[in-house]
């Protein structure tokens, strides 16, 4: 046997022996550690499944229900939200309660409507910006139905220049203020519309033309 040989048989034995000090030291923390990136995995992907299934299902059941509303089936259309807002995932039982209120007013009934949204506004596990369009969505029914007091309690603080709903909050008071003959009000509210950039155009002409019109009857001076 050469020299050369001889060493790198040596050498092999000592890697051998090293490698195997190394498994005896690290390899059972290894196979632990293997062990688990495995069954890590395996939760995290049947966790994913079963996340996407349950959102899927709420997703298909909100669909149906729209479609019983637009279809103008609403007592059918209110049993399918008020189920989906027991049992649905997610977002979708807040979607059905947003939704369910504007069936109610679909319907004619109002109060309930106005009901419905004032309690999601009220709730305070619900996120700022959901409760703020709550309280907009009941003020517009409160426009023809209600008091400009009525109006005013769920959407003057929406009217700061600062509140990205402050267009519509706006147009509410001031068509409640109108209505109500409060045209100073309503002629503030709408001029502070139309002046405003940040204004939707089909909104600010809309303000526009109540500005003229309030102005043109001869009760704004």
């Amino acid at each position: 046997m050469s020299d050369d040989s001889f060493i790198r048989e040596v050498n092999d034995e000592m890697r051998r022996e090293q490698a195997q000090k190394l498994w005896d030291r690290f390899g059972p923390a290894l196979l632990v550690l293997a062990i688990l990136v495995v069954l890590g995995t395996a939760a995290f992907v049947g966790y994913r499944y079963w996340d996407e299934t349950r959102a899927n299902r709420s997703g298909d059941a909100f669909s149906q229900a729209l479609k019983l509303a637009n279809d103008g089936k609403n007592d059918e259309a209110l049993t399918a939200l008020d189920q989906l807002e027991k049992d649905g995932y997610g977002a979708y039982p807040l979607l059905a309660r947003m939704r369910a209120a504007t069936v109610k007013a679909s319907k004619g009934d109002v109060d309930a409507a106005v009901k419905d949204f004032d309690d999601v506004a009220a709730d305070t596990a619900i996120p700022s910006g959901i409760r703020d369009m709550a309280r907009l969505r009941a003020a517009l029914l409160l426009v023809d139905h209600g008091s400009f007091a009525d109006v005013s309690s769920r959407v003057e603080a929406l009217t700061s220049d600062t509140n990205t709903l402050r267009h519509t909050a706006r147009e509410a008071l001031g068509l409640s203020a109108w209505k109500e003959g409060k045209t100073q009000d309503a002629l503030k509210l709408f001029d502070q519309i139309a002046a405003d950039d940040g204004a939707p155009r089909n909104t600010r002409e809309r303000a526009t033309l109540m500005s003229e019109l309030i102005r043109g009857s001869g009760s704004a001076s």
